[in-house]
C-alpha cells in the first residue's frame, strides 16, 4: 500500500492511497471463509458451505466492503502519524473516467481532499484591552421591575374607561377603500394590549374608550410594520398580514386591566415565600439584590463576548471555506445552498474560536475534569428545579438526576462545551487588561442589541 500527499496550499491538500491486490487478498480470503462457516445456504449442512461458493456469491460485496475498511484505517493511521490537523472529515474526490473490475486482481487508487487547520500561535498580553462595564441600577428600571412583579401577582379588573396598558377586548372588520366594511375581508374577535402599539398616535385614540365604542385604527401603523402581531390580532398567517395596508373599524366588547398588587405580606409571602420578606424595604432591598446580580451577569456575557469578537479580529484566522461548505453539503443532504449561505459564517466564526479555545488550552494545560461538567449541569438542573417549584431538593436526588442528565451524549457534550468556554475565558480574563466602565443600563442595553 501507499499513501501520499500532495499540498494545494496552506489548508487544502490531497492524499492519494494506492492499495494493491496484495493488501487485500489476505484479508478478502479471511472474511469469505468466516462468511462460510455462518453462512445459511440451501443444499449445504450449517457451517459446511465450500469458501469458493461464498466467494461466487458474496465475493464482490465482501471485497467492497473489506476495501472500505482498508481505505478508512489506512487513511485514518496517515492522518495521525503525519499530525495533520484535519477540519471536518476527507472528502472522497470522484473520477468518471476510473472503473474497476472488482474482480481481486486490481490495483485501487482513490483520491481525499483534506481542509487543513490554519497554522498559529495563541499570544495574549496585558496590552490586549477589553472594555468591563459595571452596570449602574438606576431608579427608573428598579420601579420598573417591581411594577411588573406587582402586576405579576396582581389581580383583573373591567374598568368603564380605557386607559395606557389596559387591554381592549375587541372585534376588527377590515374596511374597504371608501370606508365601508370589506364584506369578505379579515376579521376577528381578540385581545389588544396597548403597551405593544408602537404608534403613540394610534395608541392615544385607543385611550378613553368604553365598551361599545367603535373607532378607526391601522393594525399596520399600530404595530409597526410587526407581521406577527398583526397576524396574531387577525388570527391569520404572517405572510397575510405582512402585506397588509387596510384599516380596521374596531368595536370595543370589555376592557381589561391588571391592577398591581398590594404591598402587604401576603404579597411577600408569594413571591419570596412565607416570612423571608417582612417590609416594604426589605422587599426593595430584595429585588435591588436580584437585579444587580442579573446585571452583573449581563456584564459578564458582554465582557466573554468582547473577549471572543476581539480575539477572532487579532488572530484573523483563514479557513478552507471551499472545502467547509462542501463537507456541509455531504455530511446534512437537506441543507440548501441559500441556508448553507446564510449560516456559514456564522459557522466559520464559531469554528475559528473553537480552534483559538483548542490551542489555548494545549499551551496553557487547562484542564477540563469530569467534577466540573458534573458541577455545572447540577447546578443548572437546580435551578430549573426552583422555577418551577418552590420545595428544595435533596443533594441526593439532584445528584441522581445529574447523573442521569449526562448519560445523555449529546446533554455531556453540550454542558462540557460550555465548561470549556468557561476556562477558557476565565484564563483570559487573568491575562488581558480590562477597562472597567461605568455605564446606565439602559445604555448598557442599547449597546449590547
Amino acid at each position: 500500500m501507499n499513501i501520499s500527499q500532495e499540498r494545494i496550499d496552506n489548508l487544502n491538500s490531497i492524499v492519494k492511497v494506492t492499495i494493491k491486490p496484495e493488501d487485500y487478498t489476505e484479508k478478502v480470503d479471511k472474511a469469505i471463509k468466516a462468511q462460510a462457516k455462518k453462512a445459511k445456504v440451501p443444499g449445504f449442512r450449517p457451517g459446511m458451505v465450500p469458501a469458493a461458493h461464498i466467494k461466487k456469491m458474496y465475493g464482490k460485496s465482501i471485497l467492497l466492503d473489506e476495501i472500505n475498511n482498508l481505505l478508512s484505517e489506512s487513511l485514518n493511521n496517515y492522518i495521525e502519524q503525519n499530525k495533520l490537523d484535519v477540519l471536518g472529515q476527507p472528502l472522497p474526490k470522484v473520477d468518471p473516467s476510473k472503473e474497476f473490475k472488482w474482480d481481486y486482481t486490481d490495483e485501487f487508487e482513490f483520491e481525499y481532499e483534506l481542509g487543513l487547520s490554519p497554522d498559529f500561535d495563541v499570544e495574549y498580553s496585558s496590552g490586549d484591552s477589553v472594555t468591563k462595564y459595571k452596570i449602574k441600577l438606576d431608579p427608573e428600571t428598579l420601579e420598573s421591575r417591581i411594577k411588573n412583579i406587582r402586576k405579576s401577582y396582581g389581580k383583573m379588573t373591567n374598568p368603564d374607561v380605557s386607559e395606557d396598558n389596559d387591554v381592549l377586548y375587541a372585534e376588527l372588520k377590515q374596511l374597504s377603500p371608501d370606508g365601508s366594511v370589506f364584506e369578505d375581508g379579515f376579521s376577528n374577535t381578540s385581545s389588544l394590549r396597548l403597551d405593544l402599539m408602537k404608534d403613540e398616535k394610534v395608541k392615544q385614540s385607543l385611550i378613553g374608550l368604553k365598551a361599545g365604542d367603535e373607532v378607526t385604527i391601522n393594525l399596520n401603523e399600530a404595530y409597526g410594520n410587526d407581521a406577527f402581531q398583526i397576524s396574531k390580532a387577525l388570527n391569520i398567517s404572517e405572510e397575510d398580514a405582512k402585506d397588509l395596508k387596510s384599516d380596521f373599524k374596531l368595536s370595543v366588547k370589555n376592557i381589561n386591566r391588571l391592577e398591581e398588587a398590594d404591598l402587604n405580606q401576603e404579597f411577600f409571602d408569594k413571591v419570596f415565600g412565607k416570612d423571608m420578606v417582612t417590609g416594604e424595604e426589605e422587599f426593595r432591598a430584595k429585588i435591588t439584590e436580584e437585579l444587580e446580580a442579573m446585571m452583573e451577569q449581563n456584564s459578564d456575557q458582554k465582557l466573554n463576548s468582547d473577549i471572543i469578537k476581539m480575539s477572532l479580529e487579532k488572530f484573523n484566522l483563514e479557513l478552507p471555506d471551499d472545502f467547509l461548505k462542501r463537507w456541509l453539503k455531504v455530511s446534512n443532504e437537506k441543507l440548501t445552498d441559500e441556508e448553507l449561505e446564510g449560516g456559514y459564517d456564522d459557522f466559520a466564526k464559531n469554528l475559528k474560536w473553537t480552534l483559538i479555545e483548542n490551542k489555548l488550552i494545549k499551551a496553557n494545560e487547562i484542564e477540563i475534569k469530569y467534577e466540573d461538567v458534573f458541577e455545572t449541569a447540577k447546578q443548572r438542573l437546580e435551578a430549573q428545579f426552583k422555577m418551577y417549584s418552590s420545595q428544595s431538593i435533596s443533594e441526593e436526588q439532584l445528584a441522581q438526576y445529574t447523573v442521569q442528565f449526562l448519560q445523555d451524549k449529546e446533554n455531556a457534550n453540550k454542558v462540557f462545551e460550555d465548561v470549556k468556554a468557561q476556562k477558557v475565558l476565565h484564563h483570559l480574563k487573568s491575562v488581558l487588561t480590562l477597562n472597567e466602565q461605568e455605564i446606565e443600563y439602559n445604555a448598557f442595553l442599547e449597546l449590547a442589541q
